[in-house]
């Protein structure tokens, strides 16, 4: 299983602050020592939507390309896809919302028509070279539409299958499922695709690390965590952070799951990025530490 810090992403667009690229490349610096090497470094979304991500490509000419890493760049559209493979990303990562009213709201277009705009967008980014990745969003339930059909989410997975993709990602965007909304989900989806399976849980409603402890018991190949649990999305409301990175780790290691990654730089990163912030982290592992001690 690997992590995906999402930080630098996720955790950063729905903050009010925004920092400086040199602060952001120094985050992401500070998470490589924590030995992290798929990091979602960026956005290429409007800036006037998403202001935090305005620097998207000063932040990928800055970020050092000597340590193993590959850097995800989150894409909604054909311009998007575009600058990602201008900017120099390893791999993208392509948002279809599973439900029409927030897809509208998300990206400006119906989940049909971002399912179809994938047949361009998708080609031009292999052809690039690029990794790429579907996040289904809102899989889990939507805050306009209420409850999710799982057979929506599994019909997505079904016409992605068409596509020459590397991975596809379950987003619980707003953060209301339960374990066994992740078991019948994956298990599902595991039916209709050979392809690894990422799931990208938000602990808004406090059962984001018992869906990770599922997501671990189902052989989930990747789960997405956010430095000291900060992120969320700003067209969902009440849509709080992702789950912290650190505290993830703990739930692997402490159930026999190696991370290879390093406490300490887990809680370096964590400090940074929620003092340049100017917050407190959600997570709970920066203020009890490990069990029984030690990295």
């Amino acid at each position: 299983m690997e992590i995906i810090e999402v930080g630098p992403r996720d955790g950063l667009q729905n903050e009010s602050k925004i920092l400086s690229t040199a602060i952001k490349v120094e985050y992401i610096h500070a998470l490589l020592d924590a030995g992290l090497r798929r990091i979602e470094a960026v956005s290429f979304a409007k800036a006037d939507r998403v202001p935090q991500m305005k620097d998207a490509e000063a932040v990928m000419s800055a970020v050092p390309r000597d340590r193993g890493a590959s850097y995800i760049g989150l894409v909604l559209n054909d311009f998007g896809a575009r600058r990602a493979v201008d900017a120099g990303v390893d791999e993208a990562n392509i948002v279809i919302v599973a439900t029409d009213t927030f897809s509208l709201r998300n990206q400006g277009m119906s989940t049909a028509d971002s399912l179809r705009a994938l047949d361009h967008i998708v080609p031009l980014l292999k052809n690039a070279g690029l990794r790429v990745s579907v996040t289904i969003g809102a899989a889990f339930g939507c805050p306009f539409e209420g409850e999710v059909p799982a057979d929506r989410v599994t019909g997505i997975v079904e016409q992605l299958g068409h596509h020459d993709l590397d991975e596809i990602a379950l987003a619980d965007t707003i953060g209301v499922a339960v374990p066994t909304d992740v078991r019948r989900l994956v298990t599902a989806s595991r039916l209709l695709t050979t392809l690894p399976l990422r799931l990208h849980l938000h602990n808004t409603r406090n059962t984001g690390y018992a869906n990770a402890a599922e997501a671990l018991e189902l052989g989930v190949e990747g789960l997405d965590a956010s430095s000291g649990g900060i992120g969320g999305c700003p067209f969902a409301p009440a849509a709080t952070g992702n789950i912290a990175t650190e505290d993830l780790y703990y739930l692997a290691e402490r159930s026999g799951i190696p991370t290879g990654l390093s406490f300490p730089g887990l809680l370096t990163a964590s400090r940074f990025v929620t003092s340049a912030l100017g917050i407190h982290p959600e997570a709970m592992l920066g203020r009890s530490g490990m069990f029984p001690g030690g990295a």
